[in-house]
């Protein structure tokens, strides 16, 4: 049976996925500065290179090519920002995506009318499998440990919160337009509407950090007074804790008794195995200075050609044109951490931005005419 259109499609996003995974584990494994984690990454990168010829083969063995054969321009900028943001980042990103590939190619095998996929999606899935197992080794925390690496969340802040500027300020300077004022007062509106945002936006990061770890203070207190008073029950949570993860139960108990010696590596133990509380990278402040920040670069932008420009109009032309274009940019942006594709994600946020513009300016044109 030849592929049609759609299954070649799905054939072609699992081809690419696997480029770029071989890629980023190899910039994984030039970055990293433990040989014991390096050699891991190149591994998996050689692993992935097969999975490369294995979705290449089946293409070929059905008269066709892949569509494209390199990384994509998404994996480049992965890459790009791994190198900025450090490792950690790129790791929990292709955590999540091996989790998704596991997800992805049990349904082509449960669906693909293709023998030769079908029987390759099986064998890709559970190696998969492996590769995100391998991965949560490396971070050293069970569950979804992408949730507590500090260096996502400050990239996910920066660009969340540059969105939220922009969107709020471009839709108030859009509003002042429509109102048909004077051009002091878009600046004037502009301004004070880039300061309200930055500072909301910065405070809520401030007390959503220090509200989180609030709680997990509670939480190591709590668990620092269970160790104290009921050390026997502690140490056999902790032993069904390592048994649950493959060990032995006989070496799973002495591991645990060994543990349980010293309170303070018996916290720390159970604090991650546990309670799976991952070490704190930032603080509230540094929550709130990077949120507000970005906040205020985002509202800056729509209102930038007003203080620049003294010809309303063009003025108004040129912020349009700047806004859009950076509605479209924080859209790929966020396709980082959604899983989207760039172009979709970019197009989502353009007709968002386009659509905040429209309403803010007939609402403040309304507003006027109603007006006596």
């Amino acid at each position: 049976m030849n592929p049609d259109s759609k299954t070649l499609a799905v054939w072609q996003h699992h081809y690419q996925d696997e480029v770029d995974a071989a890629y980023l584990y190899e910039i994984l494994a030039k970055a990293e500065s433990d040989p014991g984690r390096a050699r891991v990454y190149e591994k998996l990168a050689r692993v992935e290179e097969r999975h490369v010829q294995v979705w290449a083969t089946i293409f070929r063995d059905n008269g066709r090519e892949p569509t494209s054969t390199g990384p994509s321009m998404k994996a480049k900028v992965r890459a790009a920002l791994s190198r900025r943001f450090g490792g950690g980042w790129l790791l929990s990103q292709l955590l999540r995506e091996e989790g998704e590939e596991v997800k992805g190619y049990l349904a082509l095998h449960r669906h693909s009318t293709h023998r030769d996929a079908q029987g390759a999606a099986l064998t890709l899935a559970k190696e998969s499998a492996q590769h995100a197992a391998s991965l949560r080794a490396l971070t050293g925390q069970e569950g979804e440990p992408w949730h507590q690496l500090g260096s996502g969340n400050l990239l996910r802040n920066i660009v969340y919160g540059f969105n939220d500027g922009l969107t709020a300020n471009f839709g108030l300077v859009a509003g002042i337009l429509g109102a048909n004022v004077a051009p002091h007062i878009v600046v004037l509106s502009g301004m004070a509407g880039m300061i309200a945002d930055a500072l909301s936006m910065g405070s809520s990061g401030y007390l959503a950090a220090k509200s989180e770890r609030e709680v997990h203070d509670h939480e190591i207190a709590m668990e620092r007074e269970e160790i104290r008073l009921m050390p026997e029950l502690e140490q056999e949570e902790l032993a069904l804790v390592y048994e649950a993860k493959g060990m032995k139960a006989e070496d799973a108990e002495v591991l645990a008794k060994s543990i349980m010696q010293d309170p303070e590596s018996a916290l720390r133990e159970m604090v991650r195995e546990e309670l799976q509380i991952g070490e704190q990278h930032s603080t509230p402040m540094k929550e709130a200075w990077v949120t507000g920040t970005a906040t205020a670069f985002g509202a800056l932008i729509p209102v930038a050609p007003f203080m620049l420009i003294s010809d309303t109009a063009t003025a108004a032309w040129i912020s349009f044109a700047i806004a859009m274009t950076s509605h479209f940019a924080v859209g790929a942006a966020r396709s980082l951490f959604t899983g989207r594709g760039i172009l979709r994600s970019g197009m989502d946020m353009f007709l968002v931005g386009l659509g905040v513009a429209v309403l803010g300016y007939f609402f403040g044109f309304a507003i006027t005419g109603a007006m006596p």
